[in-house]
């Protein structure tokens, strides 16, 4: 009989598996239903003044998550393995949107960030989120041993880093997010604490030159250790208004008085602000928990991951979603300078809430892989329930 050598086909799909996460797709659905009610009850007074209708932005944001919840259930099917046979492609396909916005991208709030096809905007730099994630995993699983040398290192990441700097020309706050994407899959695949030194060094000194190139830029930090209402600090004294008169239980739902055009658009960036002023410091607690726990549910994933490609697949996913959250929540409550990142799950905008829900999918698709702790024979995986 003849001898074949061919590979086994890998199924695109995922029929059946031992394990699924319940947890944390609850956890994420429970977090996109506070942001559609939140949106609802925050700019319903503005959108029946702009649209004649109440329910405007909730609606679209109902039709955003509710499109990228199937995206989600869909991606957590597709066998996570494929992810890596395509990582190029998709780092190929974010680099080239990103490239594009410069030259055709669709000006809004004064930033040039988007790319408007006529039936329907995106923004790529959010597309680009995911490639990263992916790209990022592939070339730290592929590649480990090339990672304890510092040239090796910088060539394999010359890709990723060129890219950030795509991003930092028309967007500095996602570019940062990007960037801390790529340096903690990074970090938790290299055993080179030094490396991490340099770079870091890098970054702070690329990030200054950024900052001190463009004008508006000096004025966020200057906003940011003197804040004042009457000059570029106005958004951030109306939010931290908006978060101390809320309370401990807040004002109710619908009761905000910030949203009436204090804070400009606050169902965006800064609706975390508004969630305090209606919500209280008890609403607030409790999305901020929300995310701990899915962080702490995505970090069982990654230590049940079956390989090394997709358990950093699932740290990117975490780096992407605690870093997002952390840096919205830092601006609203004057942390640190202000800057245009939404809040993951909660705040306005469909690329983001569709591309979130995307990663989740990939995250719940690794969770699939995990063997449960009845049916482990010494492999050393770590418990995931």
């Amino acid at each position: 009989m003849e001898k074949t050598n061919r590979k086994k086909k890998i199924p695109f799909f995922v029929r059946k598996s031992t394990y699924f996460d319940y947890p944390c797709l609850f956890i994420v659905i429970f977090l996109c239903a506070v942001g559609i009610l939140m949106v609802y009850s925050i700019s319903s007074v503005n959108a029946l003044y702009d649209y004649g209708n109440a329910s405007y932005f909730a609606k679209r944001q109902l039709i955003f998550a509710g499109f990228g919840c199937i995206v989600m259930i869909v991606v957590s099917k597709i066998n996570y393995k494929y992810y890596y046979k395509l990582a190029r492609v998709a780092m190929a396909v974010s680099m080239l949107l990103v490239a594009l916005v410069p030259l055709i991208g669709s000006e809004v709030n004064g930033s040039k960030r988007w790319i408007d096809l006529g039936f329907i905007s995106f923004q790529p730099s959010e597309i680009c989120k995911v490639g990263l994630v992916i790209y990022t995993a592939y070339i730290c699983s592929r590649y480990p041993a090339d990672l304890k040398n510092l040239e090796t290192t910088a060539l394999l990441f010359l890709i990723p880093i060129f890219t950030v700097g795509l991003i930092a020309i028309s967007n500095l706050s996602t570019a940062i997010i990007c960037a801390g994407i790529v340096v903690v899959i990074w970090a938790v695949a290299t055993p080179k604490i030094v490396y991490l030194l340099i770079v870091g060094g890098v970054g702070a000194v690329g990030g200054t030159i950024f900052i001190l190139t463009q004008q508006y830029r000096l004025g966020r930090i200057r906003a940011w250790l003197h804040p004042d209402v009457k000059g570029d600090g106005y958004q951030t004294m109306q939010s931290l208004y908006a978060i101390g008169s809320g309370g401990l239980f807040g004002k109710g739902l619908g009761q905000g008085y910030q949203k009436l055009g204090n804070i400009p658009e606050a169902h965006n960036d800064m609706i975390f602000a508004a969630i305090c002023e209606e919500l209280g410091i008890i609403g607030a607690a409790i999305i901020i928990f929300s995310f701990i726990v899915l962080i702490w549910r995505l970090k069982l994933i990654a230590e049940g991951a079956p390989d090394r490609f997709s358990a950093l697949l699932a740290v990117g996913i975490i780096a992407h979603i605690s870093l997002q959250a952390t840096v919205n929540i830092s601006v609203v409550t004057n942390v640190i300078p202000n800057t245009g990142v939404p809040l993951p799950f909660i705040s306005y905008g469909g690329t983001s809430m569709v591309f979130l829900l995307a990663e989740m999918g990939i995250a719940l698709g690794v969770s699939r892989h995990i063997v449960p702790i009845s049916k482990r024979q010494g492999k050393g995986v770590i418990e995931a329930v």
